[in-house]
């Protein structure tokens, strides 16, 4: 779930990007995950849908090869898109929970955010295969 206003918008790293609504100073929590309103899906269960949802999944949801999971946020967070110099990420100074990504500096109104997905998605080589073929 994210937890600073955000829209959605076109990106020029792929599609859709997910936009900072609002200025975000640096170490602000920006995304967490949250039982009840963040989904996780067994691998099991996405391997036996219909092409259609199944690729909407993939496209979407991160994995987690140690849980087997598909996390899917339904919020705009799904839109964040992948940088080797991200501007979300894990912060290593702070005791943080898992799943929790902060402004690692400060984000203007209208920037793209951007996590680095060498951080938690396993899926990673796929995604940005398919980015650089679409």
């Amino acid at each position: 779930m994210l937890f600073v206003k955000t829209k959605p918008g076109l990106s020029s790293i792929h599609g859709i990007g997910c936009f900072a609504d609002e200025f975000i100073k640096k170490g602000t929590l920006v995304r967490k995950f949250v039982e009840g309103f963040d989904l996780e899906i067994p691998k099991e269960k996405v391997d036996l849908l219909p092409d259609a949802p199944r690729e909407r999944i993939l496209n979407y949801a991160y994995f987690d090869k140690e849980t087997n999971l598909y996390t899917l946020n339904p919020d705009d967070e799904r839109f964040v898109n992948h940088s080797d110099n991200p501007n979300v990420g894990d912060d290593l100074s702070r005791e943080s929970e898992l799943g929790e990504m902060y402004a690692l500096r400060d984000i203007q109104k209208g920037e793209e955010i951007t996590e680095n997905y060498n951080e938690f998605d396993d899926d990673i080589f796929k995604k940005l295969t398919q980015e650089k073929n679409n």
